[in-house]
């Protein structure tokens, strides 16, 4: 599904099968995104973040072969194993050259490419998967489903982010129910206050976990294309990137989640802690969230950081203080840093100038 195979756990997992050979059957449903939305600007262009989503979306149907490879098995059995070893190895180039190269990642991995695959023709997918129920052998198999986010539904076709999470809609029109928020979300004062101290600083870089327009980064990303950059779901390299690009100068803000940072833990210890190096962390969705649900609340940020040395965890009590600890953020430059807030939107001009008498013009405006 979106982004399942672009994180670390997915290859280790397909290695680790390929190593014990066990009947096990992945089914792979490439449907070309990350989340959500895919295509904002970033310094890898507009496409999802995976140069196995390029391979993927370049592999021609190999439907046809697959009946040659039925036949090229039975005709190997006839030989003894030392020639069946050639055999194989014929049969899996012969695939690489047919597919022109691609696929083989999996066949390397230890297992039994078969695909692309129309997932949307139901008989022929259920025909192909009854095939590979009955197959033979302990080899474990992977079956590449082509598949399309949204399809049958023009509105989701249509969407950017293919309908990903939707609040009450109307099915004829597609058209969602949104209430408009009065005054700006904690993600919007974020984006404008980074933009502009990029503006000034040409050393400040961005970096999220394929979450670019629920951090703002899709803001970002259309004023420093260059200077975004959208990882996919891969928290681990995420962090670890902005470390290295700490290592040489850069002012890294890494921008993910607090209930998705955890998946990163380890590179933030390590990484990024220990070495003391001044990676700024800008965690969304801190606390409860609502209706994004329990798998979203980023309810523990604050004991899983709070541990850790040299980290510096400030969190805002509306959005002018947001605005400074984004300035304060820039500047830190010897130690790590969070800043985490929550989802939805802040006080508004008014309430900050009445109750504590900020006398600004605008939100958002550095200075």
């Amino acid at each position: 599904g979106d982004g399942a195979i672009t994180g670390g756990m997915a290859y280790e997992a397909m290695n680790f099968a390929g190593y014990l050979k066990t009947r096990t059957i992945v089914i792979l449903n490439d449907n070309g995104q990350v989340s959500l939305p895919t295509g904002t600007k970033s310094a890898g262009g507009v496409r999802p973040a995976s140069g196995l989503s390029d391979s993927m979306s370049r592999l021609v149907s190999s439907r046809p072969f697959l009946d040659f490879r039925d036949a090229a098995k039975q005709f190997a059995s006839l030989f003894p194993t030392e020639i069946k070893g050639v055999a194989a190895k014929v049969d899996e180039y012969t695939r690489a050259i047919m597919t022109k190269g691609e696929g083989t990642i999996f066949e390397e991995l230890g297992f039994y490419y078969i695909g692309p695959v129309d997932g949307h023709n139901i008989d022929s997918l259920v025909t192909v998967l009854e095939n590979v129920r009955d197959m033979p052998g302990n080899k474990p198999i992977l079956v590449h489903v082509k598949t399309e986010k949204g399809r049958g539904y023009p509105p989701a076709e249509a969407a950017f982010d293919k309908y990903h999470g939707v609040a009450k809609f109307d099915v004829a029109s597609g058209k969602q129910a949104k209430s408009s928020a009065k005054t700006p979300s904690y993600t919007s004062v974020f984006a404008k206050s980074l933009i502009e101290h990029a503006d000034r600083d040409r050393k400040i870089v961005a970096i999220t976990a394929a979450m670019p327009g629920g951090t703002g980064l899709n803001l970002f990303g259309e004023r420093f294309p260059s200077r975004c950059f959208d990882v996919g779901i891969a928290e681990q390299h995420a962090v670890t990137m902005a470390a290295g690009m700490a290592t040489e100068g850069f002012r890294p803000f890494c921008c993910i989640y607090s209930t998705f940072l955890q998946r990163g833990y380890d590179q933030v210890v390590h990484d990024v802690a220990l070495q003391k190096l001044p990676v700024r962390f800008i965690l969304d969705r801190a606390g409860l969230v609502g209706n994004d649900g329990a798998t979203h609340h980023g309810t523990f940020d604050l004991a899983y950081l709070g541990c850790l040395p040299h980290l510096t965890i400030m969190a805002p009590s509306d959005e002018v203080e947001l605005q400074n600890m984004i300035a304060t953020a820039a500047e830190i430059d010897d130690h790590p840093c969070a800043v985490r807030y929550p989802r939805g939107s802040g006080l508004g001009l008014n309430v900050l100038n009445e109750k504590f008498g900020y006398g600004l013009q605008e939100v958002g405006k550095i200075g």
